[in-house]
């Protein structure tokens, strides 16, 4: 699903973001990313986006080379991600059920089962009584389970979750890590990155990947 083989990423300014990265991440798999800010964790996950290329050594995604001769076949691959980010990125003036809609747009389905789908994701985060509100009337607890509704809707090969907690307080942050790993499955892979490594300090199981000043270190708990 996701190996790097000696990755590498030096940006334009000559900035080592990633030193040497190996790791492997399967189907089915949870993995929790830690890292502080500027650790190279951001550069990780844009590795795995496809919006930045190895500077050296090899990267596969879902069986596809990251690098700039495949810009096109990436642009494609994107699709089968279900990002969730910490923006968001929910557009004011629409509902929780419109925003999840947004998910399809490109998969080419008819109007109706875009509909029905959006509706089952909105009930499987709780939210199915809040699909006629619009984003802005909702808590920013709710706006991140429309968010997460929205990235799973498509059935992605990958979940992506980047800091999903920030800003959420203890309970409603075990809330969302327990709703996310809730959609791993024996094709979906579930990425959680945070900075909260005392959210992870009970679970016991899962693939870890600490990245600290470019170096990535990968430990692994239970079955997974």
């Amino acid at each position: 699903m996701i190996e790097a083989r000696d990755v590498s990423l030096v940006y334009g300014d000559g900035t080592e973001a990633l030193k040497d990265v190996n790791l492997k991440i399967d189907k089915g798999d949870i993995v929790y990313i830690t890292g502080h800010s500027g650790s190279g964790k951001t550069s990780l996950l844009k590795l795995f986006m496809g919006i930045e290329y190895p500077t050296k050594g090899q990267l596969k995604v879902l069986d596809l080379d990251i690098k700039k001769e495949e810009e096109n076949n990436i642009r494609k691959m994107r699709r089968l991600i279900g990002p969730v980010f910490q923006e968001f990125k929910l557009i004011r003036g629409r509902t929780a059920l419109e925003n999840v809609m947004l998910g399809l747009r490109f998969l080419n389905l008819p109007h109706r089962k875009i509909k029905e789908e959006s509706i089952i994701a909105l009930e499987k985060v709780g939210l199915g009584h809040k699909r006629d509100s619009l984003v802005e009337h909702l808590s920013f607890g709710e706006t991140q389970r429309v968010a997460i509704a929205r990235a799973v809707v498509r059935k992605p090969a990958i979940i992506l979750a980047d800091e999903p907690t920030g800003n959420l307080d203890l309970d409603n942050a075990l809330n969302i890590m327990e709703l996310l790993t809730s959609f791993r499955d024996e094709d979906t892979a579930v990425i959680i990155t945070t900075h909260a490594t005392h959210l992870l300090e009970d679970i016991d199981e899962g693939k870890f990947i600490r990245v600290n000043q470019g170096q990535v270190t990968v430990e692994s708990r239970g079955e997974a």
